[in-house]
């Protein structure tokens, strides 16, 4: 052989081990493995055979023909008809007559001169095709595949080396080394594209753990955790599409869609931190409980004294009948009156005006009687609330209270200087949650306390928190900030950060969208009723009007038609009414 001839296999050699360092997608990984091994040696066909899971086959992944002209598998988009070929058989003997099942379970190589001379395997599947072509298959190289632990994870098989006049011939005592180099450096980069995607496989089922968990604690939360991934990667594709206008150059990367669905997968994962009576709060007076039921009750004690107190009358004689009947009857229907009132500012709504909030609180001021000490019974972090100077019963407590017990503090000191040093615009309040029955009935929209509101808020905070202390590689750098932006607006109004239009990426600013239409249309909050579709996008435009979500985002929302097949998907039927979107499209820029 000449000198040149060994150069060039060596060459190839080494080109071919950068090669499959480099190959990243599984198909073309398998077909440089084929390709390089058949060039080598210049063998007419191959086939690339990998380990079946359970260890008991070897699946069909190549086949290639040059005379034939086949070519199947890989990226060729054409399926290999054949069966994984069995290595045991039915009794659970191995089998030992097949050269490639041979090859796997013994991890040898093995160097077939003529297919139709040799007794120790069985070619009869071979000679049957060659009858059917025509062809000849003659010389076989058959070599195992291992990893680094030794492992035989495939099986490499050449078929009819040829020399430089095409013509049939052995494989040679001086290519075998070199195939089998290029086995065992193929081994190791399918092996750690293997680990590689079972790395993802293992973080994706991590992202469905925590989506898992947060659905565990609000079920309407997790199917958020769902349903805005959707949407996001709705926009993303639509962007990516886009031949013309703002988005006509974007375009994402293998690595970044796979950066994108862990950021998507992600965004609210700081929600395992909120308490769930906070998200589920449907009521102003709502705690683990909704303590609304209190409230009624002191209602029911004043009630029931005013029936006492009609009896006691009655007793004493000191008034005729009637006028004590009148005076209680009087007295019963206020009480009615008022905690139909009360019950009514309970619930929330759009808007709680002042002269009702004044008559809560004259309300309120009516006394009962406690005659039971309130400290009994009580777990070890109420009694730290309680000073221990409160008068002992029997007391007169006013209907409705706001009592220095009702506070609750932070339980640690709050780290105001990380928050800082994420540039976190939003800081923790002075207190962690305030209980008063007052204040909270107070709330002018809606049922969340400012600290309450703070306690959801955080929720973004402590995903970046969470994010950022995880050690992701290079290619999910931006996981954090992707996940992190999609509470801030285009005006710089929004939280944790205050971030600006410009300041933000554009996969942030998909999510913001994503994330407020799934939230308009979620039908599945404890605290709203549905919107509808038209409804919803309504809603939005005003939200682009004042700068809150990106104007083209919006426009390629809308006319890529991704609100309607969302819409098909996700939402109710009677949800989904008539929409015209010329009416929600944003004006241009003058």
């Amino acid at each position: 052989m000449a000198v040149s001839q060994k150069e060039e296999r060596y060459r190839t050699l080494i080109e071919l081990g950068i090669a499959l360092s480099a190959e990243r997608n599984h198909n073309r990984l398998m077909e440089k493995i084929l390709h390089g091994a058949k060039s080598m040696c210049n063998a007419d066909g191959g086939t690339l055979y990998l380990m079946a899971d359970a260890k008991d086959s070897l699946c069909f992944e190549i086949m290639l023909n040059d005379t034939l002209n086949i070519a199947m598998g890989g990226t060729t988009g054409k399926p290999i008809p054949f069966p994984p070929l069995r290595l045991y058989d039915d009794q659970g003997a191995p089998n030992h007559k097949n050269v490639s099942s041979y090859c796997a379970l013994s991890g040898t190589t093995i160097n077939i001169a003529d297919a139709y001379d040799v007794d120790k395997f069985d070619f009869a599947g071979t000679k049957a095709f060659d009858a059917k072509t025509g062809y000849r298959s003659k010389s076989f190289l058959t070599v195992p595949l291992k990893n680094y632990e030794g492992e035989v994870i495939g099986v490499l098989q050449l078929i009819n080396a040829r020399d430089r006049r095409n013509k049939i011939i052995v494989f040679g005592p001086d290519i075998t080394p070199l195939i089998e180099a290029l086995a065992s450096q193929a081994a190791v980069a399918l092996d750690n594209q293997r680990l590689i995607e079972a790395q993802k496989n293992l973080f994706k089922s991590f992202i469905q753990v925590i989506a898992g968990s947060i659905d565990a604690k609000s079920p309407y939360t997790g199917g958020h955790c769902h349903r805005v991934p959707a949407i996001t990667f709705m926009m993303a594709q639509a962007a990516c599409d886009a031949t013309d206008g703002p988005f006509a150059d974007f375009s994402l990367t293998e690595d970044e869609w796979y950066e994108l669905e862990v950021a998507a997968g992600l965004h609210d994962c700081g929600k395992v931190t909120t308490p769930e009576y906070i998200v589920d709060k449907a009521t102003k007076l709502e705690t683990i409980y909704n303590r609304i039921h209190e409230v009624r009750m002191r209602f029911e004690v004043l009630k029931r004294d005013a029936v006492i107190t009609y009896l006691e009358g009655i007793v004493a004689g000191e008034e005729d009948a009637d006028t004590l009947k009148s005076r209680m009857d009087e007295d019963l229907a206020r009480l009615d009156d008022d905690f139909a009132f009360i019950a009514e500012c309970n619930v929330g709504g759009e808007f709680m005006a002042p002269e009702k909030v004044e008559r809560m609180k004259a309300i309120g001021e009516r006394t009962w009687v406690r005659t039971i000490d309130d400290t009994l019974g009580l777990s070890i972090d109420e009694m730290r609330r309680r000073t221990g100077d409160e008068p002992k019963p029997p007391v007169a407590e006013r209907l409705l209270a706001d009592k220095p017990w009702h506070v609750i503090p932070h339980e640690v000191a709050v780290d105001i200087a990380h928050y800082e040093a994420e540039g976190f615009k939003m800081k923790p309040l002075e207190n962690r949650y305030d209980l008063g029955e007052i204040y909270n009935l107070s709330i002018g929209r809606g049922t969340l306390t400012n600290e309450d509101r703070f306690k959801i808020n955080d929720h973004i905070v402590q995903t970046i928190f969470m994010l950022k202390a995880l050690p992701f590689p290079k290619n999910l750098s931006r996981v954090a900030e992707w996940a992190g932006g999609h509470h801030e607006k285009m005006d710089g109004t929004g939280y944790p950060k205050g971030l600006k239009r410009d300041e933000m990426s554009l996969p942030a600013r998909i999510m913001a969208i994503a994330d407020i239409f799934e939230a308009l249309t979620a039908a599945d909050r404890p605290y709203k009723k549905p919107k509808t579709l038209s409804d919803s996008l309504k809603i939005m435009s005003f939200m682009v009007k004042d700068q809150h979500i990106d104007p083209d985002l919006w426009r390629l929302f809308l006319t890529s038609g991704i609100w309607k097949d969302y819409a098909e998907k996700y939402l109710r039927p009677e949800q989904v009414d008539e929409v015209d979107i010329d009416k929600y499209m944003p004006k241009p820029a003058a």
